[in-house]
């Protein structure tokens, strides 16, 4: 068992001390309590009932009777000395040459037929033990596309285009030809088709090197930036002419 330990006496400890009573806040009343009084006073009023004030009692001579919720039969209506017999006179035959009235119906009877008629089941094809099943027409297992009529021949669009690219080069060849006779054209050498580009270049180039190697200035920014699209335009231009080997300008 744990020591309690006393604090030690004291001369102190026998001066009454003064007590300061505490004072308690006021208690808490919501501002809607009368609201709340209210509402709950409009549901309460003296005399009231659970349910419906007046009810009709049942009368003693109404009271539950045997087989009376049984499902009540038909009466039998019986009717005696009934005999069916067929002395009855029947119609006439119509006789051959009496039209039959003609009866007008908006009934589609081929589209009656039509989807009267079975359909027949698609062919499947069953590639597993579990009953997997795909149709046999798009499994890749039919060899219809080998068995077509233009199966391994170059097709018709392919055709016709490369007999328009014939005849646009027979009517190019045609036109270089008369102006070729009327003297309209010239025929520009590998030296006249890139000396003026090249000069151009070789120019561009020359002022591209002549450049300060430190560029810290937005204007000198803009100069490089200039020089170095408009010399890869003319390499692109250069190029371009490489590649046809055959180019006519006009002498007017």
């Amino acid at each position: 068992m744990s020591d309690i330990i006393y604090p030690k006496e004291s001369v102190y400890n026998i001066i009454p001390r003064e007590e300061t009573p505490t004072s308690k806040p006021p208690r808490y009343v919501s501002k809607f309590r009368p609201t709340v009084l209210q509402e709950n006073n409009s549901k309460k009023d003296l005399r009231r009932t659970m349910g419906p004030s007046e009810v009709e009692v049942p009368s003693p001579g109404q009271y539950l009777k045997k087989h009376s919720k049984e499902p009540k039969l038909p009466e039998n209506s019986f009717i005696e000395n009934e005999f069916c017999t067929c002395t009855a006179k029947k119609p006439q035959v119509p006789a051959r040459t009496d039209n039959p009235p003609i009866i007008r119906t908006k009934r589609d009877f081929l589209k009656t037929v039509e989807c009267g008629v079975p359909k027949k089941p698609q062919p499947v094809s069953v590639d597993s033990h579990k009953g997997h099943k795909q149709h046999l027409e798009t499994s890749g297992l039919v060899p219809k596309y080998i068995k077509k009529k233009d199966f391994g021949k170059i097709p018709e669009y392919l055709q016709q285009r490369s007999e328009e690219e014939r005849r646009a080069q027979e009517e190019y060849d045609d036109f270089v030809r008369e102006q070729r006779e009327q003297n309209a054209m010239k025929h520009l050498s590998d030296e006249e088709r890139q000396a003026g580009l090249k000069s151009n270049w070789d120019k561009l180039h020359h002022e591209y090197q002549g450049l300060s190697l430190i560029i810290d200035t937005p204007s000198k920014k803009a100069h490089k930036q200039r020089l170095e699209e408009a010399m890869e335009e003319l390499k692109t231009d250069i190029d371009l002419l490489q590649r046809f080997k055959t180019i006519y300008i006009s002498q007017h």
